[in-house]
């Protein structure tokens, strides 16, 4: 029996098993037997996936939903959205014809989760006895409340430092740690990134005659708005622990937020957002910048350029981090096929089915062994330029030791939230109020919308 054939044979073995265990696990009445055409004969299942991405993305999952169909002989048919993805998927479950499954944005998902669109997968995986939940990473769960899973990450994105080894090493900066234990202090990440910046007449933004107004290479690009890093590391977090308290009003947060502000209009290493604007993608590899602050899908278009790429761990403020993104995957309650949408879900998040996207730099997987499995860690994270020296350590070891969630994870109401605190923060990047202001002057409208933390 080759490969393919008893893989195949072990899937529709889950079927049955499943189709048995889960009678009963839907409200919806879907499942094979509910399908029985003329004369009990069944009638081919078919699911559809929806999902967002760029070209390989397409490729790579499209493959993939069809190898599912050769092993099972479930039918998918691949929904791609590449654009105005929410609004199509609201337009659909308004209209009670959403897929069966595919991506979903977090805050649609734990919102839609809470008004029973979608189901609950812990008692599929509870009931299935080829899934076990603590295979998998501890961050990527959406829980809408104990016992009630709507899903889980699409893949990990983690976020690190990526520079231009060639200009660290014109500039006599020493290369950023991979060692979390090792990280750079904040002050020692500032005074190189001032080593590394430059202005039209080469002095870098230590001179004393550096002129701010005429850079040509800034030291860091750093997108403020992926600031919760920085405030987990100084001991903050978007809301208090206790889930009742606005946490970015907190001083641990508010000196993260205006340090990261004081990269632009301090100590000028960092580009604002307007001058963001103008950065090229090709901004490391053509000497616009030398270091970036990024998750780590950015190594998919950086191992397309021609440079010498380094990564490296975050500059720590108290405590050295990773911060975690996402979007989850999930199964839409108007499915009529739950048991069969189970066994693609189950397909779809197993590392070895969307390789490509995981080996060409885009996601990180979703299994813990494949961050500890030296076989399984050489399928994907070594030999290849997404993957440069240093990341097994600066981007796996770190995030299955200090990665943590953004509040898109966990956050009750965060869109009517971030409605409010978006705009305040505008006025700290650019530059026209200190944080203290913006988010202390913003708390009194936002602690009336919070609503604590789902599934603690």
């Amino acid at each position: 029996m080759n490969k393919a054939k008893r893989v195949a044979g072990v899937v529709l073995s889950s079927v049955l098993t499943i189709s048995l265990l889960l009678t009963g696990c839907s409200d919806s009445g879907g499942g094979p037997e509910a399908q029985g055409g003329k004369n009990g004969q069944k009638e081919p299942v078919t699911l559809k996936f929806s999902f967002w991405g760029d070209t390989i993305e397409k490729k790579t999952v499209t493959e993939a939903l069809e190898r599912f169909e050769q092993e099972t002989g479930i039918q998918v048919e691949p929904m791609h959205v590449p654009a105005d993805y929410l609004t199509k998927m609201t337009t659909m479950v308004a209209g009670n014809v959403a897929p069966d499954l595919g991506y979903l944005s977090s805050g649609a998902a734990l919102s839609w989760g809470r008004d029973g669109k979608l189901l609950n997968l812990t008692p599929f995986m509870e009931n299935d006895p080829d899934f076990k939940k603590e295979d998998y990473l501890d961050q990527i769960w959406y829980e809408i409340e104990p016992g009630n899973i709507i899903g889980m990450s699409t893949a990990v994105e983690g976020y690190g430092l990526m520079y231009n080894k060639d200009l660290l090493l014109e500039a006599g900066v020493e290369l950023p740690p991979t060692d979390a234990n090792k990280a750079w202090d904040w002050d020692t990440f500032v005074e190189y990134a001032k080593k590394l910046t430059l202005d039209d007449q080469g002095r870098n933004a230590l001179d004393p005659n550096f002129n701010p107004d005429k850079i040509r290479q800034f030291g860091l690009q750093y997108d403020p708005y992926n600031m919760m890093a920085a405030v987990v590391s100084n001991g903050g977090n978007f809301l208090t622990e206790d889930g009742t308290g606005f946490g970015l009003a907190r001083p641990e947060a508010i000196e993260a937020i205006q340090k990261l502000a004081d990269l632009m209009y301090v100590h000028h290493v960092s580009p604002t957002p307007l001058q963001t604007k103008n950065m090229p993608d090709t901004a490391l590899q053509t000497k616009k910048v030398a270091m970036t602050v990024s998750g780590n899908w950015a190594l998919q278009a950086f191992a397309e350029q021609d440079f010498n790429l380094g990564v490296g761990v975050l500059p720590k403020l108290k405590e050295s981090n990773t911060l975690l993104d996402g979007a989850p995957t999930v199964i839409f309650k108007s499915t009529k096929h739950p048991e069969e949408a189970w066994l693609l879900y189950k397909y779809m998040t197993d590392p070895e089915s969307v390789l490509p996207l995981i080996e060409g730099g885009l996601w990180m997987p979703l299994k813990k062994e494949w961050y500890t499995n030296p076989e399984l860690i050489n399928k994907w994270a070594a030999g290849n330029k997404a993957h440069p020296e240093g990341y097994t350590e600066a981007f796996m070891k770190q995030t299955i030791e200090n990665g943590f969630r953004t509040p898109g994870f966990e956050v009750k109401n965060l869109d009517k939230i971030n409605a409010l605190v978006t705009p305040a923060l505008d006025l700290v990047w650019t530059g026209k109020q200190k944080a203290e202001e913006a988010l202390k002057g913003v708390e009194p409208k936002v602690l009336p919308l919070i609503e604590g933390y789902y599934g603690r």
